[in-house]
């Protein structure tokens, strides 16, 4: 029975869901007796098949039933409709622990509370004879009042079939149809449940100390990239103690070696226990480390004394000795709140650390703010609507950023803003000395331009195929070199140093994101999740000795944008740099009044993007970024399963099914540049290279008759345009449908591929028009007011568009023969789009009943704050 808003079983009624776990879809209800609202976690249908199974199920939810503990969430009693059979539980409000922790680690004055209060929830099941089971993060709720909840006592073994030891035991859910959860909860599983033995209240106390250990690093105490590998350390490795926190007690250090010993008669006795070292630990202050040289200094300070007095002319002597040495400044890290973005990792800190500048939108447009570090509050500043990737010049005056397909600048003393050159791809920047600027001015190699505008010259110089993209440049101090990333294969992607003077760069680095300099001599960048600070030789243009690590999780890509790292160093060593961050989206169905009428899977934080209808309605394929690797996946809509569709290490994005839904063509950087593949829609064959050109292209659309593939490339001097390469027939010669100076995008072909609908900034903003195909013999403008992302009706006879205030747009049209009008736009309903995306295709799908399936944003999610970090010192 599938439960949406309104569907009553016994007295409670639905109201909406809450999420996805393991062990059932959980919905939010209102008990009409009592008069609250609860969660209702609904069984498996194969439960009603299993009479012996559901009646164990009833036997061990009644024990489970009997817990009643402030910090247990607790269960209410079963409750069965129909077919319908589903758990009544307490609805705890605020975040989960695994949300809090996608933020970073938390500090010990926090995290120890947390982990006393879990350790208290864990003393009280055990005495009554129950075990957890499934301790992790996803199972505990911080609530806004401050307190800790522990979900799902005892239902893993409450919801596991009667089998053998070697799998009742476990935690891990069996049913591999589960995306994640196998590998999730893996991650805090003991050595005996992995192995199949039973699990008591030491299993427990295994999986607490991975929780404390994850809260204390960001990092789960055993990680891997299958479980296979995860469980391997959990039989054999030990966790990095390195990445717990310096200031950490020494009991709690212990503590957490004896929770994680793999022989469970080692571990800590009790949960008790470890909510003993937990208190003694809040409630003793930390011991002052006496450094040695002072401790030396006290011991010989008599003798020193008594020689000095024997010499009575020495009075400036005696004073030298009892001066006390000049304390060096602590590091310290604060947070810094934004206003909400869907652009959290562009900031950039001033060079003379007065000032940050970020991107964000508030409840208006996305646009440039700047915040002065010595005042409490940030301002929008006036003319960068539509900004990204800000940055500055070398006397912190003003800043450089990119909008509406422009490089611009504007002084921070106040102005209006200064365009300097066209760039059809905005992928950063950086501001020498004197005066010249590095960007890019299209996807390829770098491009400099005068600080006062000027055309732009091209930099550096692609080595196809192993690279396809430098992006990111930043000067070095000399004005000279710069670092930059590049986006390509494995072995060419990385950080590279090149020159104004020319000669072929370096490559320095593999890499998550670009590098900056770091005074004295360093660079820092992203690696995985870590920010990592390393020395760089110039002369011999190699780094040097071990790297350090100055914070850890940082963020690095966003938007699909490989090679972007979320922090900004100034020239005082200031370091700001944001974790935990990305949009959560969701794709929705709405109809033609903007009312949702459903919504497709869960909340998704993996950077959904690109969603492509399948043309009968039964498919969609997306977007998705897991582990910063972009892929395609595949949404099966009736039975609401997702599946990946491709697996290279390279970027594979854009996907557009064949009209036949046989066929999936996407662009992918797995030979340097983004190139067009084709791979069968099932899976079952391997992609094939369909067109290869040093250019990089994206796929737009696929005509309904499967002659056209309709794909946009970028030229240096041109920017993005529009060609139709044949998909039959033996000439396949790329046909030119629009090629200008200016920017044409997101094309779409008409139902009966007669026309042809894009984008265009020919009027100096966005704008839709349409041109027949394939001879342009004229060009009609549909919007009025400007228009991005343009769709047609299943019929042709209407083209949707969005409007820059983010409404939905729709145009009447009239097609017949040559002629072709159009009637005045008129809005539907606000989309509500993940902001900053679509350059690339669409973000919403139009079905052929007229439904609109839309990438919008979950309005929960939430922007984590910017961290400073100031008097960084390298740690051995």
């Amino acid at each position: 029975m599938a439960l949406t808003a309104g569907t009553r079983i016994g007295p409670y009624t639905v109201t909406a869901p809450l999420g996805e776990g393991g062990m059932g879809i959980v919905f939010r209800a209102h008990d009409t007796k009592l008069q609250r609202d609860v969660a209702l976690k609904l069984l498996p249908e194969h439960f009603a098949d299993d009479a012996d199974r559901l009646l164990r199920f009833q036997r061990e939810a009644q024990v489970l039933a009997s817990l009643n503990h402030p910090n247990i969430a607790q269960i209410y009693g079963l409750e069965e409709s129909s077919s319908t059979r589903c758990i009544v539980m307490e609805l705890v409000e605020g975040q989960t622990l695994q949300e809090r922790l996608k933020r970073g680690p938390i500090p010990l004055e926090e995290a120890l509370p947390i982990a006393a209060q879990i350790a208290t929830a864990l003393e009280a099941a055990h005495e009554r004879g129950i075990v957890h089971r499934d301790l992790k993060p996803a199972n505990i709720k911080l609530t806004p009042d401050g307190r800790v909840k522990v979900l799902d006592f005892g239902l893993a073994k409450a919801f596991q079939q009667e089998q053998s030891p070697a799998l009742s035991n476990s935690p891990t859910l069996m049913d591999a149809s589960v995306p994640g959860v196998i590998l999730g909860t893996a991650a805090y599983m003991s050595p005996e449940q992995a192995k199949g033995k039973e699990a008591d209240r030491s299993s427990d106390t295994w999986a607490f100390g991975c929780v404390l250990y994850e809260m204390l690093t960001a990092h789960a105490a055993f990680e891997g990239e299958t479980i296979g590998e995860i469980l391997a350390g959990v039989f054999k490795a030990e966790p990095d103690w390195g990445r717990v926190p310096a200031e950490t007690a020494e009991a709690i250090r212990r503590l957490l070696r004896r929770c994680l010993q793999k022989d469970r008669n080692r571990r800590v006795n009790s949960a008790n226990d470890a909510r003993i070292e937990i208190e003694d630990a809040l409630s003793t202050p930390p011991a002052e480390a006496v450094p040695r040289a002072v401790r030396t200094r006290r011991t010989l300070l008599p003798w020193i004394v008594a020689a000095i007095t024997t010499l009575v002319f020495a009075p400036i002597a005696i004073l030298h000795i009892r001066e006390k040495p000049t304390a060096e400044p602590p590091e310290m890290r604060l947070e810094i709140t934004t206003p909400s973005t869907s652009a959290p990792l562009e900031f950039a800190l001033s060079p003379d650390g007065r000032y940050l500048v970020f991107v964000a939108s508030a409840d208006g447009p996305q646009r440039l703010w700047l915040r002065a570090l010595d005042k409490t509050d940030a301002q929008p500043i006036a003319g960068t609507e539509g900004a990204d990737y800000p940055f500055w010049s070398p006397d912190s005056r003003s800043i450089a950023y990119t909008a509406a397909g422009k490089l611009k600048r504007i002084d921070i003393a106040g102005g209006p803003p200064q365009t300097l050159a066209n760039t059809s791809a905005p992928r950063g920047g950086t501001w020498g000395a004197d005066g010249t600027i590095l960007f890019t001015a299209s996807l390829g190699p770098l491009s400099r331009v005068a600080a006062s505008g000027d055309d732009p010259v091209t930099v550096t110089r692609l080595d196809p195929p192993r690279q396809g993209q430098h992006v990111f440049p930043q000067f070095l101090p000399d004005g000279r070199h710069f670092l930059f990333y590049v986006v390509g294969t494995p072995e060419g992607s990385g950080i590279y140093l090149g020159s104004l003077d020319g000669g072929e760069p370096k490559r320095l680095a593999a890499a998550n994101s670009t590098g900056a300099y770091l005074a004295p001599g360093m660079i820092a960048f992203v690696r995985q999740t870590a920010l990592i600070a390393q020395r760089l030789d110039l002369n011999r243009g190699e780094l040097v000795g071990d790297p350090v690590r100055l914070a850890d999780p940082v963020s690095s890509s966003e938007a699909g944008v490989t090679g972007f790292g979320g922090f900004s160093i100034s020239a005082d060593r200031r370091v700001a740099y944001r974790s935990g961050v990305g949009w959560v989206a969701q794709l929705k169905w709405h109809d033609r009044t903007g009312k949702a009428v459903s919504v497709v899977g869960q909340p998704d934080s993996s950077l959904l993007q690109y969603p492509a209808l399948l043309p009968d309605g039964t498919h969609v394929a997306v977007n998705r970024t897991i582990q910063n690797n972009p892929d395609i996946w595949q949404i099966d809509l009736v039975r609401d399963r997702m599946t990946r569709f491709t697996f290279d290490p390279g970027v594979d994005i854009v996907p557009i099914w064949s009209p036949d839904g046989m066929r999936i063509v996407f662009s992918s950087t797995r030979k340097g540049p983004f190139n067009l593949y084709v791979k069968s829609a099932s899976g079952a064959s391997a992609e094939e290279l369909l067109f290869e050109t040093p250019k990089n292209t994206y796929a737009q659309d696929w005509s309904g008759n499967g002659q056209f593939l309709l794909y946009s490339d970028t030229d240096p001097k041109t920017g993005r345009d529009l060609w139709a390469l044949p998909m039959s027939g033996t000439d396949r010669k790329p046909i030119e449908v629009v090629r200008t100076p200016f920017e044409e995008l997101n094309g779409q072909f008409s139902p009966d591929a007669r026309w042809v609908a894009y984008e265009t900034n020919e009027s100096g903003r966005f704008e839709i028009v349409v041109q027949p195909f394939p001879v342009p013999t004229g060009k009609w403008q549909v919007s009025t007011g400007g228009g991005i992302q343009p769709r047609w009706r299943a019929d042709g006879k209407e083209l949707y568009f969005i409007a820059p205030d983010g409404k939905l747009m729709a145009a009447s049209i009239t097609a017949a023969g040559a002629t072709f009008s159009t009637g005045t736009p008129v809005p539907l309903f606000p989309v509500g789009l993940v902001p900053g995306l679509g350059a690339n295709n669409q973000q919403y799908a139009v079905s052929r009943d007229g439904r609109f399936l839309i990438n919008q944003r979950v309005e929960t999610s939430t922007t984590a704050p910017i961290t400073l970090l100031l008097n960084w010192k390298p740690k051995p």
